[in-house]
């Protein structure tokens, strides 16, 4: 069985025991999270829309954390222009439990 849920503007395909790397979660280390948005069910036959209403899905958050670093460089040609730039996103880890359909 597996869910497509929709959390921090990105969908992911989960099945029960997955690890995924989420958008931020204010939440702690060991704290339960519930994810309500559930675009589709699938296992023997595929649900969606309507189908899917009171389905959610329950994890359990690892960790929080950082990514690595990305580098973002400007460059004009022939003006002198150039900026460096760095940027490290800011993830949860949640470890999927339950698919609750």
């Amino acid at each position: 069985m597996y869910a497509i849920i929709a959390t921090g503007g990105k969908q992911y395909k989960v099945s029960e025991g997955d690890v995924i790397d989420v958008e931020k979660i204010a939440a702690d280390a060991g704290a339960e999270v519930t994810f309500d948005n559930v675009l589709a069910v699938g296992g023997d036959t595929l649900k969606v829309a309507g189908d899917v209403a009171g389905a959610t899905v329950t994890g359990t958050v690892m960790e929080q954390g950082k990514a690595r670093k990305v580098v973002v460089y400007r460059y004009k040609r022939k003006t002198g222009y150039h900026k460096k730039n760095g940027h490290r996103q800011l993830f949860t880890r949640v470890k999927i439990d339950k698919i609750n359909a």
